[in-house]
C-alpha cells in the first residue's frame, strides 16, 4: 500500500507542476477526453477522490450515496455531470485547494488499510491494493488529458506496472461490459518497464500476445490512444480484437480515440 501510494503521489505532483504554471483562463482549455476543460478534469478526480475516502472510513454512508445517485441520475452521463461540478463552480486557486485536501485525506485513509480488506465501489467491492490501482490508473489517465493539452510529455514511472496489471486483470471485463462472449483464447502480454526491465503476464506459450512499452499498453488500456498509433505488436485475433475494446476503468462500454487522432 505504502509503495501505491507513493506511486499516486508522483501523479499528483507531475500534474502540480504542470498546472501550477497556468493562467486562470488556461484551466479553460478543452481536453481530448469527452470535450471537458483541464478545471473539470481536476474537478472530476477530486469528486472521485471524496467519494474513495467515504468508501474507506464509511462504508455505510457511501453505499448510501450510491442509493441516492441511481435514484437522480438516470444514465451515467448524468453521473458524470456530478463529478464536473467542482471544476466548473470554483475558481483554479479553490479548486486546486480543494483537489490537494482531498487528496491527503485519502491517501492518508489508504495507507492505513489493511492489504485483505474489501470496500465498496462503483462496481464490484475491492480489495485496499485494487482499490489504490484503480485510483493511480484514474489520476494517471486523466493527468494525460491534461499533458496532452498543453504539450508536456510526461516521464513514465514505475507505477505503470501496476496499471498495466490492471489493464491485464480487465481482460474478461472488457467483453462482459459489451455483452460480448468472452473468448477462450489468453493473452500473452511482454512490457518493456521505465527502466528498460522486462514485466510479463500470462503463459509465454499463449499464441495470442501483446508486446512493447508499458507506457503504450497503459495509454491503450486506458483508452488515451487508438492501438494503430502506438508501437505495440499484436499478434493473433483474440489479441487484436482486445486492443479495441480493452477498458481498465469502470462504466458503460466507450472505445476511447479513432485511429491516427
Amino acid at each position: 500500500m505504502e509503495t501505491l501510494c507513493q506511486e499516486l503521489e508522483k501523479e499528483y505532483h507531475t500534474l502540480d507542476k504542470a498546472l501550477g504554471a497556468l493562467d486562470p483562463d488556461e484551466w479553460n482549455r478543452v481536453t481530448p477526453f469527452g470535450n471537458w476543460s483541464i478545471r473539470e478534469e481536476i474537478g472530476h478526480i477530486a469528486y472521485y477522490d471524496n467519494k474513495a475516502t467515504l468508501a474507506i472510513t464509511d462504508p455505510k454512508a457511501f453505499q448510501g450515496h450510491l442509493e441516492e445517485i441511481l435514484t437522480i441520475c438516470k444514465d451515467p452521463e448524468e453521473m458524470f455531470e456530478l463529478s464536473l461540478g467542482p471544476g466548473r463552480n470554483l475558481e483554479p486557486k479553490e479548486l486546486m485547494d480543494l483537489w490537494k485536501r482531498e487528496r491527503t485525506v485519502m491517501v492518508h485513509a489508504l495507507k492505513a488499510l489493511a492489504p485483505d480488506t474489501k470496500h465498496p465501489w462503483y462496481g464490484p467491492p475491492m480489495t485496499a491494493p485494487s482499490f489504490a490501482t484503480a485510483r493511480l490508473m484514474e489520476t494517471w489517465a486523466h493527468g494525460q488529458d491534461i499533458l496532452d493539452t498543453l504539450g508536456i510529455e510526461r516521464t513514465p514511472t514505475q507505477g505503470l506496472e501496476h496499471i498495466a496489471l490492471l489493464g491485464v486483470k480487465t481482460f474478461g471485463w472488457a467483453y462482459v461490459n459489451r455483452n460480448m462472449a468472452k473468448p477462450g483464447d489468453k493473452v500473452r502480454v511482454e512490457l518493456t518497464g521505465p527502466a528498460d526491465e522486462t514485466w510479463t503476464f500470462g503463459d509465454k506459450d499463449w499464441p495470442n500476445r501483446v508486446t512493447g512499452t508499458a507506457l503504450d499498453f497503459c495509454l491503450v488500456v486506458t483508452q488515451r490512444r487508438h492501438v494503430d498509433d502506438t508501437g505495440l505488436r499484436v499478434t493473433g485475433d483474440t489479441a487484436k480484437e482486445w486492443m479495441t475494446i480493452a477498458q481498465a476503468f469502470a462504466g458503460p462500454p466507450s472505445s476511447g480515440p479513432k485511429p491516427f487522432t
